[in-house]
């Protein structure tokens, strides 16, 4: 029988001159480096960062979650 678990969730902003997508995955790819065992990422919000009428930057807000190990 699989051990019940517990995960803990945190919001983290992504950036990418190129798509929402790279914003998101660039979140993921950094999250990665500090968090253990990630395990789900949703995107929550989208938005740019316009600079003189132009889309300067995309943004995407992720909420990921991982396996919460209160003894680590």
């Amino acid at each position: 029988m699989a051990k019940d678990s517990v995960y803990r969730i945190t919001e983290i902003v992504g950036t990418s001159k190129k798509s929402w997508e790279d914003a998101a995955s660039n979140a993921v790819k950094a999250a990665s480096q500090t968090l253990r065992d990630l395990r789900v990422a949703e995107v929550i919000k989208l938005d740019m960062v316009v600079e003189g009428g132009k889309v300067a930057a995309y943004r995407a807000k992720v909420a990921l979650s991982f396996k919460y190990d209160p003894k680590k």
